[in-house]
């Protein structure tokens, strides 16, 4: 898809926004990848632990209201 060159040089607000934000906060990009790292990534599971995990979960019923009778 080619664009007129007067569409070229076209910047929206939100883009400039963040492009101020991000000359004004400089650190601001690597401080949200930290953070999605604190919660997001996490370290790897050996596969004893996995096996382990998988082994003391509990089983449920299909439907947990209903008794067995």
């Amino acid at each position: 898809m080619i664009f007129s060159k007067k569409h070229s040089l076209y910047e929206s607000e939100h883009t400039k926004f963040i492009k101020e934000l991000k000359s004004r906060l400089p650190g601001m990009e690597q401080r949200q990848f930290e953070g999605r790292a604190l919660l997001w990534d996490t370290a790897p599971i050996s596969l004893d632990e996995q096996a382990r995990v998988q082994e003391s979960r509990l089983r449920q019923q299909a439907y947990p209201y209903q008794s067995k009778v």
